[in-house]
């Protein structure tokens, strides 16, 4: 790296670790305490090394500062500065990004950000959402699974009221929390679906299908888990729905959300296969030429 890139560099992380450090230890502490996000402690290292990935790419660009980069820069402190005073945590985590994404193009420009756009980008999977934004998903999610559970214990034969989210047996109530919405599967599916896109297809639609079809999926699957907690609970007992058996279904059905990703991936794969690379026939290539 050319020196007159170090110090600036050095400079503004100082300036980033002074500036994030509260920010910075919030967050982390929300990944340890909250479930629904524990997956943050993985963004941050995957997010480098897809950026370790790209070090080919970034060592033949030519180094053209912008000053556009500064306004990044300071837009982003701004949005710090209104996160802080409005106590609003998703901005000042936010503007984390836009803080990095602003460094890089003011250090090395625009092609250098546009190859490390996608790293970049992924460490918006670290910051949770709005509680607003948050209940406005987790609540209908509540409803659908209940109305899955209802429907499938129905059809079961199995006498089944619901009121909401909390659905009547004869022998016990359940009650589709905020922790049972699927929201948490939701998120990790999500995550795991944009990590396992990108490093099992090159094409950017594939990439795009293999996350966008990990919310269906997810949904599908906490449906059959509510389900099948119903139907255990009807024959073994209300102790059925509680302790490990209720955790144990949610890795369970975590899992084989996962293994339909794996099958629709392979279906995308054989219905629409990538474009094979194009190799030169032997007989095509120059014929060496004889040393004396």
């Amino acid at each position: 790296m050319r020196i007159r890139v170090l110090f600036p560099l050095a400079a503004l992380v100082a300036t980033f670790g002074l500036l994030y450090q509260d920010v910075i230890a919030k967050l982390v502490r929300d990944w340890a305490h909250d479930d629904n996000y524990s997956h943050g402690f993985l963004i941050v290292p995957l997010a480098l090394y897809l950026c370790w990935e790209r070090r080919a790419k970034l060592a033949v660009l030519p180094i053209r500062p912008s000053l556009f980069g500064l306004l990044c820069i300071a837009g982003s402190i701004l949005v710090l500065m209104a996160g802080v005073l409005g106590a609003e945590l998703f901005l000042t985590r936010v503007s984390i990004i836009g803080t990095i994404a602003g460094t890089v193009l003011f250090l090395f420009g625009w092609q250098h950000l546009r190859v490390l756009a996608f790293p970049i980008a992924f460490l918006l999977l670290m910051v949770p959402l709005p509680a607003i934004i948050f209940n406005q998903i987790a609540f209908p999610l509540q409803l659908l699974a209940s109305r899955v559970g209802e429907a499938t214990l129905s059809a079961a034969d199995i006498p089944v009221l619901r009121e909401g989210n909390v659905i009547i047996l004869a022998h016990t109530t359940l009650e589709v929390a905020e922790a049972c919405s699927g929201i948490r599967s939701l998120i990790s599916l999500l995550t795991l679906g944009i990590i396992f896109g990108y490093f099992s297809d090159s094409r950017a639609a594939a990439r795009w299908a293999i996350a966008l079809v990990t919310v269906p999926i997810a949904v599908f699957a906490n449906g059959v888990r509510v389900a099948g907690t119903g139907i255990a609970a009807h024959y073994y007992g209300p102790a059925a729905a509680e302790g490990f058996f209720h955790t144990f279904s949610g890795w369970l059905v975590f899992l084989v959300a996962f293994a339909l990703l794996v099958i629709f991936q392979r279906l995308l794969h054989r219905l629409t296969p990538p474009p094979a690379a194009v190799l030169t026939p032997v007989s095509a290539l120059p014929s060496p030429v004889a040393q004396a």
